[in-house]
């Protein structure tokens, strides 16, 4: 019998399962392959509040001024929907090959309430962004999770159960306290948590960091130093970030011009649309969209 490393055992079960390059859907809404086989040079993106277990190939996000591996070995614990930067190491000999696991704020509530409060949950600064060691529960919740997806009437039966078990082993780890800290509600994170929430649902509308400081219930320079110390830019700076994304994803998955996606997402000007765009993703939205049309007609 061939002995597998933790890492090759889930490069097996993941393998089959992916339809090419990106993100392969899975009959459980919450679970979706990763792929490539190509090197991606560091580029702006946002994930959704989400766990992600690479098994081959490496990723490196910037936050601010941290770097952030994970491959092998580890896993990406992203609590709250904050644009970063990343770049994805992969060749055709040795693909990326992951797992994302979108976090369901309903079964994030019902798990912690369950668990309980934590005595690191007193003391902690949640760092809404990080990686993770996998520990041998993570490891295993992750293989019944993917052996589970390899047969449909398995997967309609215990799926959820297995996303589950995932789940409750990330709230046992090292970013267990800033999974519960966004069940709990309690202190300054919590008040800028709401505050992305409400950016994330009304972007495209004009906004006031004093306002977003009233939301808040503190001064407009606390707030600005509790919400930078959290998505690692400030209020503006995170909105136009989050503007832009939006903007890329309307361009790149809808019919949208490039005139819609500025007035779509809450710019006046699009000549502004266009240089904000330009300093930002390095490309036009203009000839970004081309790009994106000619490699969908191969």
């Amino acid at each position: 019998m061939t002995a597998y490393s933790p890492a090759e055992a889930l490069v097996e079960l993941m393998a089959p399962l992916v339809e090419g390059d990106g993100y392969t859907p899975t009959p459980l809404k919450e679970v979706s392959l990763v792929a490539a086989q190509r090197p991606c040079a560091r580029t702006p993106l946002m994930y959704d509040p989400s766990l992600i277990i690479v098994a081959q190939g490496h990723k490196i996000g910037y936050l601010g001024d941290r770097e952030i591996h994970y491959g092998p070995g580890q896993y990406l614990v992203q609590t709250l929907p904050l644009p970063f930067e990343c770049e994805t190491h992969a060749s055709l000999e040795s693909p990326l090959l992951g797992v994302s696991i979108r976090l369901d704020p309903a079964l994030l509530g019902e798990l912690v309430t369950a668990m309980g409060e934590r005595p690191e949950d007193e003391d902690a600064a949640p760092v809404p962004m990080a990686s993770v060691s996998m520990t041998g529960g993570m490891q295993g919740a992750v293989v019944r999770l993917l052996r589970t997806l390899q047969d449909l009437t398995e997967t309609a039966a215990m799926g959820e159960s297995r996303v589950r078990d995932v789940v409750f082993e990330a709230l046992k780890g090292q970013q267990g306290p800033a999974l519960r800290a966004l069940v709990l509600h309690r202190g300054h994170y919590s008040r800028i948590v709401q505050v992305l929430s409400r950016l994330h649902a009304r972007y495209a509308e004009e906004v006031s960091v004093e306002a977003l400081a009233r939301q808040a219930n503190m001064s407009p320079s606390t707030f600005h130093q509790h919400f930078k110390a959290v998505a690692q830019a400030s209020p503006l700076q995170y909105l136009k970030r989050l503007r832009l994304i939006k903007a890329q994803q309307l361009l790149v998955q809808d019919s949208s011009n490039v005139n819609q996606a500025a007035e779509t997402v809450g710019y006046r000007s699009v000549s502004q649309f266009s240089r904000d765009y330009k300093r930002y993703f390095g490309t036009s939205p203009l000839q970004h969209r081309q790009e994106e049309r000619a490699k969908q007609a191969l």
